[in-house]
């Protein structure tokens, strides 16, 4: 791969998730700051992923039906810019959640068609993904810091500025991006998208990521709310946040080694399984700093393994064609259906069961994810494109 194509793929992934480093640690906070209930911040954050529900799925269908995926990936990110531009003149609960909904439907069709991409810039050398994706991580681990900092000087009302900052870098990444090389044209025969989404543990696979995400609900919409109430600094959440994702990188470095090594359904199931123990920590001893750091470091398993292993089994599950679709469930399965739902119960429990009860059953899930992984995926059996 030519170097100046990596370093706009690679400049695409660090400001996308550049984007994700300002707005899930920090944006339950702004809307604390507006005023608003643990139930609003709930439904409100439970609508950005919501909307990965149905616009992957819409966005991917189009995707895969005109070929003009890099039209889409440009488009949405245009438009990403201009929707949330209207957050400024919103006062109320009603009005920010319709500008949620606008930016992050636009926003959500981004991503699955950029993975779809990078694979195909990628060509034979797929398994290089992760050095890629890693670009993520580490402007995810810039901005979560330098906010954390930024907001123990100045409010966090200036969020809404940052993210439109962003976005607009996003958008003129996505311009630098060429199109990938075209395939030979050979008519793929075999079972449709359909078709393979219908075995047995293909089910298993999806409902195993979005039950991780389910999972990660009370995490991506409290978890700062509940430790500012510990009295930590917010330069201090912002480091947490932020050992999570350095954690994430290290295994992103390393997972081509790690798949080679282990396979698929081992390093599942060792994630689901670190991922039980990291809300089980966060549920009994939050205010234990070193336990902490420590159970935000096993981020790198219950996002990063259970992420870059996902990647790899919708390619191993689904034929070259229906890849745009197949990427587009993933994402409106896990952090789509998985992360709404859990956003919306975390509002729902935070104050009548409060922080503790809500990580245990966050518990619970990553537990069930365990058990199905076990039971039922085998890649090695799956029914081959």
């Amino acid at each position: 791969m030519q170097t100046l194509l990596w370093y706009r793929l690679s400049g695409f992934y660090f400001f996308y998730f550049a984007l994700l480093g300002a707005l899930v640690p920090y944006w339950s906070l702004f809307l604390q700051d507006k005023g608003l209930l643990p139930q609003q911040i709930g439904m409100l954050m439970a609508i950005l992923h919501a909307s990965r529900v149905i616009a992957p799925n819409l966005w991917g269908w189009l995707a895969d039906r005109t070929g003009r995926r890099l039209l889409i990936v440009r488009t949405g990110a245009g438009l990403t810019c201009l929707t949330f531009a209207a957050i400024f003149w919103q006062q109320t609960a009603l009005g920010v959640g319709l500008v949620m909904a606008g930016f992050s439907f636009f926003w959500n069709a981004v991503l699955p068609q950029c993975e779809v991409l990078t694979l195909a810039h990628l060509g034979e050398q797929r398994e290089r993904y992760s050095q890629i994706r890693l670009w993520g991580s580490i402007g995810f681990i810039i901005t979560v810091v330098g906010l954390g900092a930024l907001f123990d000087l100045i409010t966090v009302s200036w969020l809404p500025h940052i993210c439109l900052g962003i976005m607009l870098l996003i958008w003129v990444n996505s311009l630098l991006i060429p199109p990938p090389p075209q395939p030979p044209q050979v008519k793929e025969q075999g079972p449709g998208f359909v078709a393979q989404l219908g075995q047995v543990q293909v089910i298993a696979f999806f409902m195993v990521m979005f039950l991780v995400q389910l999972g990660h609900g009370p995490y991506y919409t409290f978890y700062s709310v509940m430790m500012e109430r510990l009295d930590y600094s917010r330069s201090e959440i912002g480091l947490l946040w932020a050992v999570g994702v350095v954690a994430e990188v290290f295994v992103f470095i390393f997972m081509p080694r790690l798949l080679k090594r282990y396979g698929t359904r081992l390093l599942l199931q060792g994630a689901l399984l670190l991922t039980t123990l990291r809300w089980l920590i966060t549920a009994w001893v939050p205010d234990l700093a070193p336990l902490m750091l420590f159970a935000q470091a096993l981020h790198a398993a219950s996002f990063a393994v259970v992420h870059a292993v996902g990647i790899a089994l919708v390619h191993h599950y689904f034929a070259t064609r229906n890849h745009g679709q197949a990427q587009a469930f993933f994402s409106s399965m896990g952090f789509g259906a998985g992360g709404a739902l859990g956003a919306l119960l975390s509002g729902l429990l935070w104050q009548s069961a409060g922080p503790q009860l809500t990580f245990m059953l966050a518990a619970i899930t990553a537990a069930l994810g365990w058990l199905l992984t076990s039971a039922l995926i085998r890649p090695e059996k799956a029914q081959q494109n």
